[in-house]
C-alpha cells in the first residue's frame, strides 16, 4: 500500500516534463478551494469561521507534531483537508466533535502512512466519515448552489494542471447517472450536478486517493460513482454521505484496480514478445 501510496503521489507531482513540489500542489489546491470556502463562510455566517479555525488548528497541529517527531519539514498539506472539510459542514457543526473526526481522519488515514502521497485514503473523505459515523448528531453540508458554483474555476484550473483526473470525474458522473436510471430515481441534472461537483473534484478526485493508471481512473470514477447511488437511497439530490463513504469505499479499491490493470498489461506484451 505504500509503494502504491508513493507512486500515485508521483503520478500528482510530475505533470509531463515539469516536476511539481509538495509545496506547489498544495498551493495549487488551496487556490482552488479558497472560492468554495469563501462561499461557505459567507452562506453560514461567522459561526463558520469558528469551524474553519477549528479545522485549520487540529490538520496543522498534527502535522506540526509528526513533522517534529519525524525530524521533517512542515508540510502544511493539511490545509488543504481543512478547507475542504470546512466547505461540506453546517455552521452549527459541533466543534470538539469535529476536533476528534479530523484527528482521526488525519492521523489514521494520511500521517501514519508518512503524510501526504503515502497513503492511499483521502483524509478529508476519512475525517468527514469518522465524522458522521461517530456522532449520530453530526450532519454534513450540501455543497450545492452558490458553493458549487464557487468551485467551478478551481475543477478548471486543477482540470487544467493534471492535479485531478478529468477521466474520474467523467466516469464518476456517467456511472451515478446509469445506476440512478437503473434505480429508477427521477434525477434532475439542474439539482444534482451542483450537489455532486464540490465533492467529485475535491474528495472523489483526490490525486492520492484516486487511482493512478488511466484505465485504473475509468474503473475507480465508476466504481466511486454507482456507490454514491447505493448509499444514496432515494433522494432526488445525492446525500453528501454517500458522497463521502462512496469515494472512502473506492479509493480501498483504487491500489487493486491500478495492480490488476498493470498485470493486464504485462500480460498483453507478453503475447506480443511470445508472437
Amino acid at each position: 500500500m505504500r509503494r502504491a501510496g508513493r507512486r500515485r503521489y508521483a503520478t500528482a507531482v510530475v505533470l509531463g516534463q515539469r516536476g511539481w513540489t509538495p509545496a506547489e500542489v498544495t498551493l495549487t489546491q488551496s487556490a482552488a478551494l479558497l472560492p468554495p470556502v469563501v462561499a461557505a463562510i459567507m452562506a453560514g455566517g461567522t459561526a463558520m469561521l469558528g469551524v474553519l479555525a477549528t479545522a485549520l488548528a487540529v490538520t496543522l497541529l498534527w502535522e506540526l507534531a509528526f513533522a517534529q517527531i519525524r525530524k521533517r519539514d512542515l508540510t502544511w498539506h493539511g490545509l488543504t483537508t481543512a478547507l475542504i472539510v470546512t466547505a461540506m459542514l453546517p455552521a452549527d457543526t459541533v466543534l470538539w466533535q469535529l476536533g476528534v473526526a479530523l484527528t482521526l481522519g488525519v492521523v489514521l488515514g494520511e500521517l501514519v502512512f508518512g503524510g501526504r502521497g503515502f497513503g492511499f485514503l483521502s483524509a478529508a473523505a476519512a475525517s468527514l466519515a469518522f465524522l458522521s459515523f461517530s456522532f449520530p448528531g453530526a450532519t454534513l453540508a450540501d455543497p450545492g448552489g452558490w458553493i458549487a458554483a464557487a468551485a467551478l474555476p478551481g475543477a478548471v484550473l486543477l482540470l487544467l494542471t493534471g492535479l485531478i483526473s478529468w477521466r474520474v470525474l467523467l466516469a464518476a458522473g456517467l456511472a451515478f447517472a446509469l445506476a440512478g436510471a437503473l434505480a429508477g430515481l427521477a434525477l434532475s441534472p439542474v439539482e444534482v450536478v451542483p450537489a455532486l461537483l464540490f465533492g467529485l473534484v475535491f474528495l472523489t478526485c483526490d490525486p492520492v486517493a484516486a487511482a493512478s493508471t488511466n484505465a485504473g481512473r475509468w474503473l475507480y470514477g465508476a466504481v466511486a460513482g454507482g456507490l454514491i447511488v447505493v448509499f444514496g437511497g432515494t433522494g432526488a439530490t445525492p446525500d453528501p454521505a454517500a458522497l463521502v463513504f462512496a469515494t472512502l469505499l473506492g479509493s480501498i479499491f483504487a491500489p487493486l484496480l491500478d495492480h490488476l490493470v498493470v498485470l493486464e498489461h504485462a500480460r498483453r506484451r507478453g503475447r506480443v514478445r511470445n508472437a
